[in-house]
């Protein structure tokens, strides 16, 4: 019975991350990650990727440092190990699990179990449509998790802008301002007698700021949700060239020069805005690494060679 961690020695967003499990339970390794301040954005099925910097903090806190191997073979002979065969299913089974989770917890007192949870699941089938290679369920976690990113780092999250990430893409037919205006029309139609007129009324008036992505200087809860909305520019180089093929991918049917000339409007508005993110925490994190990833896919753009004549 341990929790157990491995040398520092996976490479990744200019770190290098260790591995924390336990050889007992799962119950006991979450135990010990709240313990120890590990965000939970950090467990990955069966183990907590943790950053170098970090590995001497837990080894205090009791954590015990053994060899890869040895904290491997243990994993697996407690029937913990998930074979790398199965992490794309199990990662997709974690996830929906944790959004139906989430979701009850957002539930206002008043209402009805039942009645929150068929709203939920009713978003949840619109976030799983098939034409979805970006704006789906992966989409709305990586929102929500940001939203927390940004609650942690003292910013104002009420409970209407974590609502207005629910529904911000639940019509994405792929036309730009109309997606947006029908996703706010669903909201204030769903949302209507089960929570008050107030709170509905900022969930649809959040949902709408997504179209352009620029809250007034004043509006904490539309920078909130406009920043953890676009924290995705702030990604990886890798992962952001990921997520800019799933975007083609919902637009194949344009064809590619059109894509291209509005792909590259959108880019290019965004670098021109004084600052892409406008909560202090947002700002901080992700603009450098935002307006990297936006000029080098800028650059890609124009520099694809010509379609040829017809």
């Amino acid at each position: 019975m341990a929790i157990l961690v491995d040398p520092p020695r996976w490479p990744a967003h200019g770190t290098t991350w260790a591995h924390l499990v336990s050889d007992e339970s799962l119950e006991e390794l979450h135990a010990f990650a709240r313990r120890t301040g590990l965000p939970a954005r950090s467990f990955d099925l069966d183990h907590y990727d943790v950053p170098a910097e970090r590995v001497p903090h837990l080894v205090a806190a009791g954590a015990r440092p053994v060899p890869g191997r040895e904290l491997l073979a243990r994993l697996r002979a407690a029937g913990l190990r998930v074979r790398a065969a199965d992490r794309p299913a199990a990662r997709t089974h974690a996830r929906d699990a944790e959004l139906a989770e989430r979701w009850a917890a957002a539930r206002p007192g008043p209402v009805l179990p039942e009645r929150w949870a068929e709203v939920g699941g009713q978003l949840l089938d619109r976030w799983r449509e098939p034409h979805r290679s970006y704006h789906g369920p992966g989409h709305l976690h990586d929102v929500l998790a940001n939203l927390d990113t940004l609650a942690a780092a003292g910013e104002d999250v009420p409970a209407t802008v974590v609502l207005a990430a629910w529904f911000h893409d639940a019509v994405h037919d792929g036309v730009a301002g109309q997606d947006e205006e029908r996703s706010a029309a669903l909201a204030g139609a769903w949302l209507t007698g089960v929570v008050s007129a107030t709170a509905a009324a900022e969930v649809v008036r959040l949902v709408r700021l997504t179209a352009t992505h620029a809250p007034a200087p004043d509006d904490r809860a539309g920078a909130a949700l406009c920043d953890a909305d676009l924290a995705i520019l702030a990604a990886p180089p890798a992962r952001y060239a990921r997520y800019a093929a799933d975007v083609r991918a919902e637009y194949a049917q344009v064809p590619d020069p059109d894509f291209r000339c509005g792909r590259s409007q959108v880019l290019a508005g965004l670098l021109e805005r004084e600052a892409i993110f406008t909560t202090a925490a947002g700002h901080g994190r992700w603009e450098q690494q935002a307006r990297a990833n936006l000029a080098a896919e800028l650059a890609d753009l124009a520099a694809a060679p010509p379609p040829d004549p017809a």
